[in-house]
Formats: C-alpha cells, structure tokens, sequence
C-alpha cells in the first residue's frame, strides 16, 4: 500500500465526521467508505474526509470500482494513483469537485 497514504483510525474518521463509531461501520460495509487493515489495524485513507464530510462523489466511485471487481484495497490503491490525464490522483480530483472526470474513469475499468 502506498506509504505516502495519510490514515485515521475508524475512532479518527468518527469523530471528524461527529458521527457514532457504529455508523462509520455501516459507511464501510455499505460502500461509502473503504478502508484498509494497516499493521492489523483498520483505517481509512484522511484525503476520503474533508472537513467533518465524506467526499462528494466517493462513495459512487467506489460502487464503481466495486462493481468491476475491485477490492477496498484496491480501490484505495487506484484512488491514489496518479494520472497525468486528471491531473493528479483520482481522489485529488474528487476532492476538486472534479467527480464527473474520476467516474468516467472508473466506469471504463468495468469494460
């Protein structure tokens, strides 16, 4: 996994988002979020989180991903893999308000 990847604990996620440890879960399994187990330990990536919010656009693009076959793990990994035709990351770009372009990409890998 990249180490260059900054991640907070569900405890973390929880209490940016000023939400109960158990709706964080529910973000997981639903597909809101992704998160990964680091040194045992399950985090989600912060760029996922900005301010006390989830990311617009996150949780479609990792339906997306899911639905081609991607693990969180690996949804995580191409989320932070840069792409000189965005620029950036995909996750930078979500970040931009910049979904429309991360989704059409995500939509191709389905193909």
């Amino acid at each position: 996994m990249n180490d260059a990847i900054d991640w907070l604990t569900v405890p973390e996620v929880a209490d940016r988002l000023g939400i109960p440890l158990t709706r964080v879960h529910q973000l997981l399994r639903d597909g809101g979020l992704a998160g990964v187990r680091v040194t045992g330990v399950l985090r989600v990536p912060a760029a996922f989180l900005l301010g006390d919010a989830v990311v617009k656009g996150l949780s479609g693009v990792l339906t997306l991903l899911h639905d081609a076959g991607y693990s969180d793990e690996e949804a995580v990994h191409w989320l932070h893999t840069a792409d000189d035709t965005l620029p950036g990351t995909p996750v930078d770009a979500l970040r931009a308000d910049r979904g429309r372009e991360v989704k059409r990409r995500a939509q191709a890998l389905g193909f």
